[in-house]
């Protein structure tokens, strides 16, 4: 029996997650920015260690400065939703807390993942440091240009969400 769960991509403007989704589905990067509109999904089959194999349904969600913001029909019949930021961009995490209690208040039994991206434009301990500093909550620091501990989040993702 194939499993299949749904995972939404979420976060403000800019801080890489159609990168991060075409990284991890196509394994491809493009220098290009494109703003998405609305929802763009893909899937990809995921070897899970025990043998079973995951259908991973990835939803790209539009950007928005905060979580309420996004649209409620995307995040419906979530298993798993991965906020993410932009290192190089404070702006882009000042309001992490608020948008992950949002989260937690409005879809109780839905994990959610903090994922800081563009770690080929930042000094990463310099980085890491600052955040622990500010509290702000953080699970994986990655760079879909490097592909740099993409390919790994997503499979511990995988891994979490079928247990």
């Amino acid at each position: 029996m194939k499993l299949s769960k749904k995972v939404v991509l979420l976060g403000h403007f800019g801080v890489g997650k159609t990168s991060l989704f075409r990284r991890f589905i196509d394994n491809e990067f493009s220098q290009e920015y494109k703003v998405t509109l609305g929802v763009q999904i893909k899937k990809k089959i995921v070897q899970l260690p025990d043998g079973r194999e995951l259908s991973m349904i990835i939803w790209d969600a539009e950007g928005h400065s905060n979580s309420e913001d996004t649209r409620k029909s995307y995040l419906l019949g979530s298993h798993a939703f991965i906020y993410v930021f932009d290192l190089a961009r404070e702006e882009t995490y000042i309001n992490i807390n608020k948008d992950l209690e949002y989260l937690k208040e409005n879809y109780t039994k839905v994990p959610a993942k903090v994922l800081g991206n563009k770690l080929d434009l930042v000094n990463e301990k310099e980085i890491s440091a600052h955040l622990k500093t500010n509290n702000i909550p953080f699970d994986c620091l990655t760079s879909a240009k490097t592909n740099k501990n993409v390919q790994d989040f997503f499979s511990d993702l995988a891994e979490e969400i079928t247990k």
